[in-house]
C-alpha cells in the first residue's frame, strides 16, 4: 500500500495538470512560460551564471538553437562586434527572437486554431510520458527490495527514486512540448489539423475531466477517456486490452 500511494499521488497530480489543460481554453500563458524555462536552463547550461566571456560555448549554442528551436541567431558575430556585453543582454536577444518567431507562427494560423494546436500537442506529451513513467515505475517497484541488502530501506529507496522519475517526466514534457511548437511549420489554420493527425492527436477533443481512482492500477490505460468501460472477456495469458503491453493476469487481470 505504501508503494501505490507514491504512484496515486503522482496520478493525482497528472489528473489535476490534465484537467487544467482541458478547462483552459487558452493555455498560450502556460507555454510561454515552459518555453522560457526551457530557454533559460539551455543558455545557462552554454553560458554559465558568473562565468567570463572566454567560458561561453556560444557555437554549440547557437547550433542547438537552430537544431532544436528553429532559431538561427549569429551570437559569435553579435560578441565579437560588441566592445562589451552581458550574458543577460544575450538571453534577453535570444528569447525576443524565440517570441517574435512564435508570434508569427501564430498569426499565420490564428489564435483560436494555434490554442487548439497547442493543447492537443501538450495533452499528447503528456499522455505518451505518463504511461511510459507507469511502466518505470513498475520496474523500479519489482527491483527495489534488493536495495534491503545494502542495508537500505526499500520504501524510502522507491519514494526518492519514483520522486526523480517524475521530476525528469515534467521536464521531459516541457522540453518536447517546447521543441514541436518551435519547429512545426504552419501556413494556414488547414496545416494545423493535419500536424496533429501527424502527431497522433486529434484536435476534436472533449472537455472530458478526469478523477483520480483510489485502486493504484484502475486506470492505467490514461489515454483512453472511456476508462471505466468494462473490458472484454480475454485469457490470463493474452495482452492486456488497456495496451499496457503485459499479459492481462499481470495487469488488469489481477484487480480480478
Amino acid at each position: 500500500l505504501q508503494y501505490d500511494d507514491v504512484a496515486n499521488e503522482q496520478r493525482k497530480e497528472i489528473y489535476r495538470l490534465r484537467n487544467e489543460i482541458l478547462e483552459s481554453a487558452d493555455i498560450g500563458e502556460m507555454i510561454t512560460n515552459l518555453r522560457q524555462s526551457v530557454l533559460l536552463e539551455q543558455f545557462r547550461l552554454h553560458v554559465p551564471e558568473g562565468s567570463m566571456e572566454e567560458q561561453w560555448e556560444l557555437a554549440t549554442l547557437e547550433r542547438l538553437l537552430k537544431e532544436e528551436w528553429a532559431l538561427d541567431l549569429p551570437l559569435l558575430e553579435t560578441v565579437e562586434k560588441a566592445q562589451t556585453i552581458e550574458d543577460q543582454q544575450l538571453l534577453e536577444q535570444i528569447t525576443q527572437a524565440a517570441e517574435q518567431a512564435y508570434e508569427a507562427k501564430v498569426a499565420l494560423v490564428g489564435r483560436q486554431s494555434f490554442a487548439a494546436f497547442e493543447r492537443s500537442i501538450m495533452l499528447q506529451s503528456l499522455d505518451s510520458h505518463w504511461r511510459e513513467h507507469l511502466a518505470a515505475l513498475d520496474h523500479l517497484r519489482q527491483g527495489i527490495h534488493l536495495r534491503g541488502y545494502a542495508k537500505k530501506d526499500p520504501k524510502q529507496e522507491y519514494k526518492r527514486e519514483a520522486f526523480v522519475l517524475f521530476s525528469e517526466l515534467l521536464e521531459t514534457v516541457k522540453r518536447e512540448v517546447t521543441r514541436i511548437l518551435m519547429t512545426v511549420r504552419l501556413q494556414s489554420a488547414a496545416d494545423i489539423e493535419e500536424a496533429a493527425e501527424a502527431m497522433g492527436e486529434p484536435l476534436a477533443l472533449e472537455n472530458v475531466a478526469y478523477s483520480h481512482q483510489e485502486q493504484p492500477d484502475a486506470d492505467e490505460n490514461f489515454s483512453t477517456i472511456s476508462s471505466k468501460a468494462p473490458f472484454p472477456k480475454v485469457g490470463r495469458n493474452d495482452p492486456c486490452p488497456c495496451q499496457s503491453g503485459k499479459k492481462y493476469k499481470h495487469c488488469h487481470g489481477k484487480l480480478a
